[in-house]
């Protein structure tokens, strides 16, 4: 059997220290952590983020007196009645549905209606693709 030595056991190793890193910011906002932060009583900060959440555009603010003077316009100009008639007209004439002239100038059938229907306000890119497709003018002068 191997012999001991008898002598005095020294410890060759320094001690470590292990310390906690500290929390994250998206550890500390954890909903777990701040119920937890609660419940002991630690402090708790609140911050109010301006507009946060919020994925609203402010409308833009129409002066009164510009309205009453009438050098801004109140409302948009819509798809005059002859234009409505002439994208009607040719559609018709080329047997095409809505949905049809809709998927040929790449728009959404809904694009279509509204024109036809007057309610759109007036897109040059929009009326060229129809005007192409419909072989029909629809922007600029007719009589010239």
């Amino acid at each position: 059997m191997p012999s001991r030595n008898p002598g005095v056991i020294t410890q060759d190793w320094e001690p470590v220290v292990i310390h906690k890193s500290r929390p994250k910011g998206q550890d500390i906002r954890d909903p777990k952590a701040v119920n937890q932060a609660l419940r002991s009583g630690a402090p708790i900060q609140t911050i109010k983020k301006f507009d946060a959440g919020s994925n609203k555009k402010a409308a833009p603010v129409v002066s009164v007196k510009k309205l009453e003077e009438g050098t801004e316009p109140a409302a948009l100009d819509r798809v005059s009645s002859d234009v409505r008639q002439a994208i009607q007209k040719a559609r018709l004439a080329k047997k095409l549905s809505q949905a049809d002239l809709a998927k040929r100038i790449n728009e959404r059938p809904q694009v279509v209606q509204e024109y036809e229907n007057g309610k759109a306000v007036p897109n040059q890119a929009v009326l060229s693709k129809m005007e192409r497709v419909l072989e029909v003018k629809l922007r600029g002068k007719v009589g010239k």
